[in-house]
Parts: C-alpha cells; structure tokens; sequence
C-alpha cells in the first residue's frame, strides 16, 4: 500500500506544519497527495487520517484471518514528512508551546493509539496467547525536521550511521513464550525478524540462499546464549561495522574515519581512530570481507548530499561542525 499526506492540507481536521528551511519538504507539500494505492492499483482517498485509516485495515485484516495463520505487516506512513496530525491529537497536546514539535508528538500520539488498538484487537479475537507481535523502526528521526532533541542521547540522525539514525526501538510480545520484562542486550537487527517468526510458525528457512538473519527467540528463554555477531551498514561509499561493543563509521565525503568504543561511549562523543589503529584494522578487514560477498549494483546513485552529524537542518553550519553525505 502506497500513501502520500495524512490529510488534505486544507481539511478541517488537520494541523500542518510546513520548514521552510528544508528544499525537500517545500517539494513535497505541492506534488503529494491525500491517497493511498494497493498493490499499484489506482489512487483513492481513505476515509480519515491515514494512521487511524491504516490501523482500521489492519484490524480487518486480523478479523478475517482469526481461524487461521496470518503474518501483517503494518508499516505505518507515521512519523514521515510531511508533518500532519490530527486536531483531535494537536488539540490534546495544548501544553507543547512549540507548534512544530506539537505536530510531531500528535502524529507520535497517533502511532500509540494504533499501537493500542491493534493489540486490544488481537485480544478480543482469542488471538493474544497464540499471536507473535514485534514493534520497531527502520531508522531514528531526521534532522530535516528541526527538532534537536528528538534522537538524544545519541548523535546523529536518519540518513546517518551514527547511533541516532540507525538505533531503534525494538519490542517484542508473545505470552507464554516471552517473559514479561525481558530485556536482551546484544545488538540485533531487522533483518532476523524473518528467521525468528519463521521458527514460531514451525517453517523452515529455504536452504538455497544465504540467510544472514539470526532465529532471536531461544534468546529470551534462555535455552542458548547468542555468539556477537558483526553488524553491517553501507550507503554507497558511506559505511559502517559493528562488533563487539566497537564501531567503525568511514566514508569517501568527507574522508574521514571515526572509532567508537559503544561500551564506555554509546553517545559516540570520542572519536578514537587514532589511538586504536589495530581495532581500526580488525573493523575495516571485516568490512571488506562484507563487501567481497555483495553484489554490484545494478543501477548508479543519482543523488547526494551532505547530512549534519550534530545540527538540525535550519541551526546555522560552522566550519567545523561534522558531517557525512547521503548517497542514494
């Protein structure tokens, strides 16, 4: 399902929030649309604000397929620019004075509902016991919204492979099988969501492919304790490994290189690329062994530009502030 602005800009029922400051968003108030698509098909205007439109279809989804084995997919449009909420939201957070963090926190107000109703909804069809249910994100906040504090304590933001733009919330539920309260502490990733409901369904993973996905559920039982793994982020010549509480983050624009120990720094305040040069080397032999086995691809990128480490879109750009660039 495809989807483009939460509401007309013009209804009734909607409070916009327009940065003047960012190109892109001034592109986009123009040139979307209040509509939403299946599978490619034509464009129709749902019925109300496109989170609580998406959450009602999700709903049905669950109705429908209550006597026998479904997998949603809920990817909400929610919290993406450009910056919409409802007024009913908008009006309940009449306490935020900042009209622009008022409307993020709405559309935010507007997710927890889903949240909320989507889990009611599993519980009143009997589904709760027998229902595995995995809440996350696919990046932190942009700094193209103007809101400096939205990823503290972490630097960074979306487009960055700073801890702000790549650590996320991560929750999941299943009674009977994950202990209330659980917490795990090894870094995980998106990409073993599918070996891990693949497990609690009974499925076998195909056997032709590579999957590099780890099965999480003996975890939080406690059958087995995980081996750390390396993790893996690239963006064209911006890239990132992850292993054993160390990061290295190096890219061609700017060239530059920086080493962080996650353990005694997770808000990546100290760059150590000079003092550990053979912690530097054990990262980067990993990353090209990464890179070894990926594929070219098949297309250039057509776009870059610079991204901000530590400063929104519209805060002044001093010489010596950090910064990588977005390849896409």
């Amino acid at each position: 399902m495809e989807s483009g602005l939460y509401l007309p800009t013009n209804n009734p029922n909607v409070i916009n929030s327009k940065q003047e400051f960012d190109p892109i968003d001034k592109f986009l108030w123009p040139n979307m649309r209040f509509g939403v698509s299946y599978n490619g098909g034509k464009w129709f205007e749902p019925s109300k604000y496109l989170t609580d439109y998406f959450t009602d279809e999700a709903i049905k989804v669950i109705e429908k397929n209550k006597n026998r084995p479904f997998f949603l997919f809920l990817a909400h449009w929610a919290v993406h620019t450009p910056l919409q909420a409802s007024k009913e939201d908008y009006d309940s957070l009449s306490h935020i004075p900042n009209h622009r963090k008022r409307v993020y926190l709405s559309m935010i107000r507007s997710l927890d509902r889903s949240v909320g109703r989507i889990l009611k909804a599993v519980k009143e069809e009997g589904l709760e016991e027998n229902t595995v249910i995995i809440f996350t994100s696919d990046n932190g906040a942009p700094n193209y919204i103007g809101l400096p504090d939205v990823n503290r304590p972490y630097r960074g933001w979306k487009l960055t492979f700073f801890q702000g733009g790549i650590r996320v919330p991560y929750l999941a539920k299943w009674p009977g099988h994950i202990k209330p309260g659980t917490k795990y502490d090894q870094p995980i990733t998106n990409i073993d969501i599918l070996p891990t409901l693949a497990d609690a369904a009974g499925a076998k993973l195909p056997t032709d492919r590579l999957i590099n996905g780890v099965n999480l559920l003996p975890f939080p039982k406690g059958r087995t304790s995980q081996k750390q793994r390396a993790l893996f982020w690239s963006d064209g010549y911006y890239q990132t490994v992850q292993f054993k509480g160390w990061k290295l983050i190096r890219t061609e624009k700017p060239n530059k290189k920086w080493l962080f120990n996650l353990s005694s720094d997770p808000t990546e305040k100290n760059n150590l690329i000079t003092e550990y040069s053979d912690k530097r080397i054990e990262l980067e032999n990993l990353l090209l062994n990464h890179n070894k086995q990926m594929i070219k691809p098949l297309w250039p990128s057509f776009i870059e530009f610079p991204v901000s480490i530590d400063k929104t879109l519209d805060q002044k750009q001093e010489e010596e502030d950090e910064y990588t660039y977005w390849v896409n």
